[in-house]
C-alpha cells in the first residue's frame, strides 16, 4: 500500500496521514481545521507544502480535533521506515 515511501519527505508522509484520517472519518480538511480549532489556512498551508514543517503543536490540535493521540497518528506504515528526508 505505502511501497512508494522511499525518499518521501516527512511533511509529504504527514499531508497523506492527515488525508487518510479526513478520508476515513468522512471529513473534509477544512472540516478538520474546525474541529482542531486551526485556521483553515494552517490546514491549507501544510496541503499545499507551503508549511515546511508542521510543528508538533499544530499536529497534536489535529490530534485533538481527531480525537487520538500522538502516538496514534504517527503509527502508521507512513513512519514506519528510515526512508523519510526532511
Amino acid at each position: 500500500m505505502y511501497d512508494k515511501l522511499i525518499k518521501m519527505k516527512t511533511t509529504e508522509a504527514i499531508t497523506k496521514r492527515i488525508l487518510n484520517l479526513c478520508n476515513e472519518r468522512g471529513i473534509t480538511p477544512n472540516k478538520l481545521g474546525t474541529l482542531a480549532g486551526l485556521d483553515p489556512s494552517t490546514i491549507t498551508s501544510i496541503f499545499y507544502g507551503k508549511s515546511k514543517n508542521p510543528g508538533v503543536v499544530t499536529i497534536q490540535a489535529i490530534c485533538d480535533g481527531l480525537k487520538m493521540t500522538l502516538y496514534d497518528f504517527f503509527d502508521d506504515e507512513l513512519f514506519k521506515t528510515d526512508e523519510l528526508e526532511y
